[in-house]
């Protein structure tokens, strides 16, 4: 495809680059950078990414479609090898380098993770890994990723490796349909675009809607933004005569489509859906306007001498960027605007010493350019490369063996936790009444910590194990029933993760009681037949969920029913639609004459528990947590919905697990919270009898 020239600007062009879109990828990526760096001023600097969808839409089409039309076909390997040595070097690079920064900077907990994602982002499939962990509760929680960026290459990557494929199927057919007839064939390909674009776009607007986590990441809600660069080139010679005066126009509009969404748009918009359109329509704008605009378009700024020059760099600079960000902010425990700033502007360095030593040298070594097949080999080499890398950095992991608990199934002390620590664990070495004790208050180190840091984060309840914990997407009431099945005393906890982390406890107390437990939970839901919200946005699964419940527990006819969620202090308005949907909610039951119960929710660390402790196990005061900022608010508004309510009854185990002004991370040996707000299953195993005699009352 011919790539018109600007005229009158600086050197807008070398080859066949158009400055105009070289300076766009600079906009996309400064934009990145900035809101990467945290500056409130830009809080939508992520739609960059979505500029960068619309480019390489618009230029891969191109040259794809110029082939098609030239030759009849495409040649899936020359294609390919081009995309092999032009990406993947530079990749394998940076996956190493971050292996290395892990191992040396990052906490060792952490390190499972993202050996995952290294392996997740060589084989470009981290977008919908993310996306897994953005609907997983488990993993909601965890630290960001250095690795998390690689999203967008991955939908790229998958673009480059189906795009081909769609483009000769549509070819086929045009060739079916119409001959040898350019125009005719290039009318077909834009229908086979425009349906890809609106199956696409429909589809981002739903999944926004209704899972907003999923859907920022997964490549089928993005491939609409593709297809409209797509679009551009093919409708690349009716663009080119477009009236000069209103190609400046449209150029310019573009232009500020794309400030203007970078100021609009925030996090808590839902994305992409139809938010997207600005910043991509914005894109589209000044591309289909650059070949007509001449030196008054928007070129005159995109194709200055330091827009080239980022956006030659603009891959480099986007590969590099955001590990070093990311883990400078783990060293220096959060960063400044500045500081953000600061290393964002420093990535340039690695960045471009990669484009001149890595992806220069190997995109034009004419071996790789005569031979294809040797580019498609040495991708290949760079994609096995950076996964044994990944899999060399999981191996690295220290083994804690019989330092977890299988699930929080069996009692405390029945597994080899009785070869690492003698006497009692946790709270079972707390006075009767804890507040105060002093055996609860912060140590600097223990002689073992159960379970070990770096395996707490499977230290988890059993309806984690036995798939009965329903996640963000899903409604339908699922169960699981511990103790005695044949019980007529039949205790039900029901809530989100928060009532979850109980039943260990609970557990224990079934067996010895020889109560019937079951356990209905759900990620971020709390019991209530009032509306339910997810961050400021309605869950429709969850108060879906709700109404299944309430006619499980209706036809289970229960003895006692527990109840808890996470319950830190709202608006007022919030708090007021809490108290009266859970009370609505409790209603039919304490109108038949069943208790209620509501365990307080547990204080909030807020910092990650585990990681602290694990990078910390002989100064372990560090991650101890002052109680007036754990428990600050925690509960107020349970205690609020109780209060007045026959038949309804709060207990609360807050001083058990913070006995002290200063939270301990660890006490009688065992770590108390898997990461920042839940309380781990070993733990909570050490509260039974304390629960157990304050349920007592309620279920006889």
């Amino acid at each position: 495809m011919s790539v018109q020239t600007a005229r009158g600007a600086e050197p807008a062009t070398r080859g066949n680059l158009r400055g105009d879109i070289e300076g766009l990828r600079a906009v996309a990526v400064v934009l990145v950078l900035v809101y990467h760096a945290g500056v409130p001023a830009l809080p939508g600097g992520f739609i960059g990414v979505d500029v960068f969808f619309v480019i390489s839409g618009f230029l891969i089409t191109g040259l794809l479609v110029s082939e098609l039309e030239r030759t009849g076909t495409i040649s899936l390997r020359d294609f390919y090898a081009r995309r092999a040595k032009r990406l993947l070097p530079a990749v394998a690079v940076v996956l190493t380098a971050v292996a290395g920064l892990t191992v040396l900077f990052v906490p060792e907990i952490r390190w499972p993770s993202i050996a995952g994602d290294i392996r997740a982002s060589a084989l470009y499939f981290e977008n919908w890994r993310l996306a897994d962990q953005a609907t997983n509760y488990l993993a909601a929680d965890t630290a960001t990723s250095p690795l998390q960026h690689f999203w967008s290459l991955a939908v790229e990557e998958q673009f480059y490796l189906l795009w081909p494929l769609l483009l000769l199927s549509l070819g086929a057919l045009t060739r079916w349909r119409a001959g040898r007839h350019a125009l005719m064939s290039r009318a077909w390909l834009m229908s086979g675009m425009l349906v890809v674009a609106a199956l696409s776009l429909y589809w981002s607007v739903q999944l926004t809607a209704s899972d907003p986590s999923r859907a920022f990441f997964v490549t089928t809600t993005r491939l609409w933004e593709l297809a409209l660069g797509g679009g551009l080139a093919i409708a690349a010679h009716h663009l080119a005569r477009l009236p000069r005066g209103a190609a400046v126009v449209l150029g310019w509009a573009g232009l500020a489509a794309i400030a203007a969404s970078a100021v609009w748009v925030t996090s808590r918009t839902p994305y992409p859906g139809t938010a997207a359109l600005l910043p991509t329509l914005g894109a589209a704008a000044v591309i289909a306007a650059g070949s007509s605009a001449g030196s008054t378009g928007p070129v005159f700024l995109l194709g200055r001498r330091p827009m080239l020059f980022v956006g030659a760099l603009s891959y480099s600079i986007y590969l590099w960027h955001w590990p070093l960000i990311v883990v400078a902010g783990i060293r220096l425990d959060g960063l400044s605007v500045w500081e953000g700033s600061a290393v964002a502007a420093a990535s340039v360095l690695p960045a471009w010493l990669t484009y001149r030593l890595v992806e220069n040298p190997i995109r034009l070594a004419r071996p790789l350019v005569r031979i294809p097949s040797r580019a498609l080999a040495l991708g290949a080499a760079c994609t096995v490369a950076a996964v044994a890398v990944g899999f060399g950095l999981q191996t690295q992991v220290t083994s804690v063996p019989g330092s977890v608990l299988a699930s929080g199934n069996g009692p405390v002390g029945s597994t080899s936790f009785s070869r690492v620590v003698s006497g009692p664990l946790g709270a079972e070495m707390l006075a009767k009444d804890p507040l105060g004790d002093p055996r609860g208050a912060p140590l600097d180190r223990v002689a073992a910590i159960v379970p070990d840091p770096l395996n707490a984060r499977r230290d988890l309840p059993a309806v984690y194990a036995q798939g009965c914990h329903v996640d963000f997407r899903h409604s339908e009431a699922k169960s699981c029933v511990f103790g005695d099945p044949s019980s007529t005393t039949n205790v039900v906890i029901v809530g989100d993760s928060h009532a979850a982390q109980w039943i260990p406890a609970l557990q224990q107390i079934a067996v010895a009681r020889h109560w019937k437990l079951t356990s209905y939970t759900k990620s971020s839901c709390a019991w209530s037949a009032g509306p339910a919200r997810l961050n400021g946005r309605a869950y429709p699964s969850c108060d879906a969920w709700n109404r299944s419940v309430a006619t499980a527990i209706r036809l289970a006819h229960p003895t006692l029913v527990l109840t808890s969620s996470i319950a830190a202090r709202e608006s007022e308005q919030q708090t007021t639609e809490f108290v009266r949907g859970v009370r609505a909610a409790w209603a039919p039951l304490l109108a038949d004459g069943i208790p209620v119960v509501v365990l307080k929710d547990t204080p909030h660390p807020g910092i990650d528990i585990a990681e602290c402790a694990s990078e910390h196990r002989t100064t372990l005061t560090r991650c101890a947590v002052p109680r007036s900022v754990a428990a600050i608010g925690i509960g107020d508004i349970q205690e609020a919905a109780v209060a007045g309510q026959r038949g309804v009854h709060l207990i609360s185990l807050t001083d058990a697990i913070c006995p002290t002004d200063e939270c301990a991370a660890v006490i009688g040996s065992t770590l108390v919270y898997r990461d920042t707000n839940h309380v781990t299953a070993t733990y909570m195993q050490t509260l039974a009898p304390r629960l157990e005699q304050a349920l007592l009352t309620y279920s006889t």
